[in-house]
């Protein structure tokens, strides 16, 4: 296992079409399976609804439509990644979670000239991790945007 350096942060890695993504993980609350969601009328079409998750409403976020990424069918590896921020919490809905790794600060690199359009205000930055790129994303914005909406 990797040590836990200074300006490193552990991020959860999961997939939307092919591409890998990271998320920090102390805004990360909970990873579940799918489950049925209730649709919500007048909602944007990327908000797919609400969930019952012990107890609390939680709206739940097509990461793929929000991104314009092609959409795939459901599969066993389909999950919620229940994330929060302050006091909003959402689910966004991710092909496939990986794995949790350390991505040291030196290994974040901006991506203004990588990004694509509409994307870039959700990213962080992109992790260089063993030959891999993690697009790292920002729940901040990501919430916000989607709240506001």
């Amino acid at each position: 296992m990797a040590e836990a350096v200074l300006n490193t942060t552990q991020f959860v890695v999961f997939v939307l079409s092919d591409e890998e993504y990271g998320l920090d993980i102390q805004m990360v609350n909970t990873i579940e399976k799918m489950i049925p969601i209730t649709r919500v009328p007048k909602t944007p079409s990327f908000i797919k609804g609400v969930i019952n998750l012990r107890g609390d409403i939680v709206p739940i976020m097509d990461l793929k439509e929000r991104f314009g990424l092609p959409k795939t069918e459901e599969t066993e590896e389909t999950r919620i990644i229940i994330v929060k921020y302050e006091d909003i919490q959402i689910g966004i809905i991710v092909d496939e979670v990986k794995e949790v790794i350390y991505i040291n600060e030196e290994q974040i690199e901006s991506t203004t000239s990588l990004a694509k359009e509409g994307l870039m205000e959700n990213v962080l930055g992109a992790g260089k991790v063993d030959n891999r790129v993690i697009t790292l994303l920002n729940i901040e914005k990501l919430v916000n945007i989607s709240v506001i909406e």
